[in-house]
């Protein structure tokens, strides 16, 4: 017994109705005809692939690209139902294919500056048309009182403020020693080490308290909204939100907004407390300034306006931080490495934003001379 002879591909091009059929083995083994069938096909509108005897996934992916090339829509190829499934296989995993390797060079970089840049234009416009939605609704809300959720609020207010309290404590005692020690330093030399009581409570009333914790709530908290946000999108919850009649900006952002506009100035009096405790404990234990001294230099020289202005700040950090989180959260596309790439542009945004509004509101305040 002899085997049966292979068919090899054909083509057919009607170029008056603008139609190609196909028809025998479209296989491996005939990879090089098939390349010179489909560079050399006219120009057409349908494709007719079920006179194909036998098909394999070179055969599809050569189909493909051709149909990519020539502008028809891959879906309307019309193959046999044997051969649905293995086109559809093919046709999901089209696109993994590696990624180019880096280039390198002056051009290359400029170019990858350029999109970076783009990008974050973008995500600045997004930032602006997220924080219009959002007083929108919130003036929504005050109309249509039954859209507040306390309870969701109250939770997390808690989990913003109650729960960051020892963190944020600890570090701007130990940041308040710090300074103290550093200003020492340098004031020793002039014998104006007295003078470090008012540099430790100007620097942390007026920009060390409010900066720090927003910095600390924007590495723990925006992430953690961008996060808990993104895997409630991931598994299509926020949909499920929508389709059930409900806005997921009454649900999910609106109460951490609120609740981080209530707790980050709570935090900052907190942080303000604890910086100027550990000046004192330096003052007190390492510069021999005793401790009735110190606090008389702190009575006489502090000023209530640099507290109102570091508590100034402090709402409009809230909001920066709060909406970059649920904003990026929002963004997430449904995968794993979606909610991890987020989490991390959330953070890094959070802390930049934060950074740039403190020096622009430094500058002002400066400018204005209070």
């Amino acid at each position: 017994m002899t085997a049966a002879p292979s068919s090899p591909p054909a083509l057919v091009a009607d170029t008056g109705a603008g139609t190609v059929r196909l028809s025998g083995r479209w296989t491996i083994e005939h990879a090089a005809r098939i390349g010179e069938l489909l560079g050399e096909t006219p120009e057409a509108r349908e494709v007719d692939a079920r006179g194909i005897e036998r098909l394999d996934s070179l055969g599809v992916l050569q189909l493909l690209r051709w149909s990519r090339r020539a502008g028809i829509d891959f879906t309307t190829v019309a193959f046999r139902d044997e051969h649905r499934a293995l086109v559809a296989a093919i046709e999901d995993v089209a696109d993994e294919r590696p990624r180019r390797k880096r280039e390198y060079g002056v051009a290359a970089a400029i170019g990858r500056l350029g999109y970076s840049v783009q990008d974050n234009l973008k995500e600045v416009l997004a930032l602006i048309a997220f924080l219009g939605e959002v007083l929108v609704k919130l003036l929504r809300t005050v109309k249509e009182p039954t859209r507040f959720r306390p309870i969701a609020l109250v939770a997390h207010m808690e989990q913003v403020g109650l729960d960051a309290t020892p963190l944020v404590a600890i570090l701007s005692f130990l940041v308040g020693a710090v300074i103290a020690f550093l200003g020492a330093d340098v004031l020793r030399d002039f014998g104006a080490e007295l003078y470090v009581v008012d540099l430790v409570n100007v620097a942390f009333l007026r920009e060390f308290a409010v900066l720090l914790t927003s910095i600390i709530l924007a590495g723990r908290t925006a992430s953690a909204f961008t996060a808990q946000i993104g895997a409630m999108k991931s598994r299509e919850e926020v949909d499920a939100i929508r389709t059930l009649g409900m806005d997921p900006i009454d649900l999910l952002v609106i109460p951490r907004l609120l609740a981080l506009l209530a707790m980050l100035p709570l935090l900052t009096f907190v942080a303000m407390v604890a910086g100027l405790l550990g000046g004192l404990t330096v003052g007190a234990y390492g510069l021999d300034i005793p401790p009735q001294q110190y606090l008389s230099r702190m009575h006489e020289t502090i000023d209530v306006r640099h507290m109102w202005v570091g508590l100034s700040k402090a709402p409009f950090f809230a909001t920066v931080i709060a909406l970059v989180g649920c904003l990026e959260g929002l963004q997430v596309q449904g995968t794993a490495q979606s909610v991890g790439e987020r989490t991390t542009s959330a953070v890094v945004q959070a802390i930049s934003l934060v950074i740039v509004l403190d020096a622009m509101a430094a500058l002002w305040f400066m400018v204005m001379d209070i």
